[in-house]
């Protein structure tokens, strides 16, 4: 079966799942690995008022058993702290007739959200019908996925991290650092800037916008490091990793934007200066670019490419960014129409963050490495992680012999 999950819950709702199915028996995951993620996921400098409220944990249902998978569906709950004061204004069941849930009924679509056009899709007369929904904190149980798929990932020396490359209309310059002293920094950084020298003109750019009822956005970077060449597919156009990578990260909340390799820039430049040369050396595997994955031998001194050949792997790390826009929930609100009365207002205001661009990564990271673990499962899939296992070096076999 193919690795695939699907997300449920509401962001006021009791609680958010994940169910994923097709992950090999044997693939070693504990609550620690997920709640590490999700944490991160909480972190960043600009966040709003829910972070201080969830303290998101992960609770197994079903699909291990003594901390390893068993080959059936792993299902996973994110409880919402929040739901104990929602109760009533989000109940399951029941006719929604109460004072406290009309008080909340919201008919005036907020510009940059799913509100309108999710209203008008699905005949609804409450916005909340579809924000509850739309809104980001879904993201959390696309975390918890994406935290399983690092784990199968890390079993074959694969690694994801990311970084936040332009915030704000403030670039974060990294050249010269290795990958491991950018992700090392990110991870320590409130803004998952890979170098800190900029962070005092981060923080007070963000300040500056909430104190003027503003949202900031962003462009963060998500590498990929140790995947072998070969990964993906040129056959047929649902096959190339280069395009679902794309469509995973671009499916993220607020991005707009997305490239690989050198992206946008390569448009600009003669093919000279873009394609990244083929060397061969068989003894040179330790004199490889930092992060290259197994490809017997051949190699390249630059990676314009971003990874990815004909939407496939090419042996060199992942490169992805993206551009996220700024928060669409505005603390002074944006001109609005009420669907019903049609009279113009200014847009709900929902809690919300002043700049959420540090925690996009996380989730950004997420759903790359889980197009990234699909993918290598349906190269080297098995039932049980030891099959996996056996393919996998039975390539690397086969790669050493081009």
């Amino acid at each position: 079966m193919a690795l695939h999950y699907v997300t449920a819950g509401e962001t006021h709702g009791p609680q958010l799942t994940a169910i994923v199915t097709g992950l090999p028996a044997g693939l070693s995951v504990t609550a620690d690995d997920i709640n590490r993620d999700l944490a991160r996921r909480q972190a960043g400098y600009g966040r709003g008022k829910r972070m201080a409220i969830e303290h998101d944990r992960v609770q197994f249902q079903s699909g291990l058993r003594f901390g390893r998978t068993l080959g059936s569906p792993l299902a996973m709950v994110i409880e919402n702290r929040d739901w104990a004061n929602w109760q009533g204004i989000m109940a399951l069941e029941g006719r929604g007739d109460s004072d406290a849930t009309r008080a909340r009924i919201i008919t005036r679509p907020r510009p940059g959200h799913a509100d309108l056009p999710g209203v008008l899709k699905w005949h609804q007369h409450d916005a909340r019908n579809v924000l509850e929904r739309a809104s980001a904190r879904e993201t959390a149980a696309r975390v918890a996925v994406g935290a399983v798929a690092r784990r199968f990932l890390a079993e074959f020396g694969i690694r994801v991290f990311s970084h936040v490359v332009h915030l704000g209309g403030i670039p974060i310059d990294c050249a010269g650092l290795t990958y491991a002293a950018i992700a090392e920094a990110a991870d320590a950084s409130p803004f998952r800037a890979g170098n800190a020298a900029c962070e005092d003109l981060l923080k007070a750019r963000v300040d500056r916008a909430a104190e003027e009822g503003d949202t900031l956005g962003g462009i963060f970077e998500v590498v990929a490091t140790g995947l072998p060449a070969g990964l993906g597919s040129c056959m047929e156009s649902a096959g190339r990793l280069d395009g679902r990578l794309a469509g995973a990260v671009m499916s993220i909340q607020g991005i707009k934007g997305v490239e690989i390799g050198l992206g946008f820039e390569g448009a600009r430049l003669p093919g000279s200066r873009v394609h990244d040369p083929i060397f061969f050396d068989r003894e040179r595997e330790e004199r490889y670019l930092e992060g290259h994955g197994f490809t017997g031998g051949y190699f390249r001194t630059s990676n314009n490419a971003g990874g990815l050949e004909g939407g496939m792997t090419n042996g060199e790390p992942i490169v992805i960014r993206a551009a996220m826009k700024p928060i669409a929930t505005l603390g002074r609100p944006l001109p609005s129409v009420d669907f019903v009365t049609k009279e113009p207002f200014h847009a709900a205001h929902e809690r919300s963050d002043v700049c959420a661009v540090p925690a996009a990564a996380v989730v950004g990271e997420a759903v790359v490495a889980f197009v990234l673990a699909q993918a290598f499962l349906e190269k080297f899939g098995g039932d049980h992680m030891d099959e996996v296992s056996a393919a996998f070096e039975r390539y690397l076999q086969y790669l050493n012999t081009r």
